[in-house]
């Protein structure tokens, strides 16, 4: 196989978490079935995020602390994962529709550059209160991660991972997707993915992503166990 870029999905793929539904509240059953009507493909996404950030209203302090809470989230092998397809060398981005404040703490746990990340911009008045969201981000409605991704010119071939509907609408600007269901199973979405990973693990990214000589590289470094773990995972 063998990817030279890897696109990454936040919530329910980077993270176990969805964060809307974690800054919700009291308003959690209602944002909570907006976002899974959203990330089912039910309806867009444009219909339903501005409907969401107007019962929340999260204030910076809020956005902050998600931020911490994504990193305590990271689903099983995140991190280690991510470190290994730097050390080979891969491009690795992060295109989310979720608040680019707290996706950015995330980025930053992570070693990845600010401009390898793509989110939706909050604006707060003078004491951090919730004010809009940048209405014209192309990760606020359908079919705005193919554009991101596009628009980042990554290396061949590009592999993107993540667990909703948003993320399959990217297929056409990849070379694969890959459904993550180690959080949420959908599947509207696994059933028209190029691989799904069932498992609560990233390690099978690794495993794509490796190419031949990738792997002769990590039979010699400190991932070694990991791609391994990862070639298992694959094979279930």
């Amino acid at each position: 196989m063998g990817f030279q870029s890897v696109v990454l999905d936040c919530d329910s793929t980077l993270v176990s978490i969805e964060g809307i539904d974690v800054l919700a509240g009291a308003h959690a059953p209602k944002v909570s079935a907006l976002t899974d009507a959203a990330m089912a493909g039910v309806v867009p996404l444009e219909e339903v995020y501005g409907r969401r950030l107007d019962l929340i209203r999260p204030t910076r302090a809020a956005l902050k602390s998600l931020g911490a809470a994504y990193i305590r989230a990271l689903v099983p092998d995140a991190r280690e994962t991510l470190a290994a397809l730097l050390w080979l060398g891969k491009q690795i981005r992060v295109v989310s529709g979720g608040l680019r404040m707290p996706v950015q703490v995330l980025a930053d746990s992570l070693g990845l550059e600010p401009s390898h990340v793509a989110a939706v911009e909050v604006h707060f008045d003078a004491d951090g209160a919730y004010q809009d969201f940048d209405r014209a981000s192309p990760l606020a409605r359908s079919g705005g991660k193919a554009e991101i991704i596009r628009a980042w010119h990554l290396p061949p071939r590009v592999l993107l991972v993540g667990d909703g509907a948003t993320d399959l609408e990217a297929r056409p600007a990849v070379d694969a997707f890959a459904a993550y269901a180690g959080v949420v199973y959908r599947p509207e979405v696994a059933d028209a993915a190029d691989f799904v990973l069932a498992a609560p693990s990233l390690a099978p990214v690794l495993a794509l992503a490796a190419d031949p000589d990738d792997r002769v590289r990590l039979a010699n470094s400190p991932w070694a166990e990991l791609l391994a773990q990862g070639n298992h995972l694959l094979a279930l």
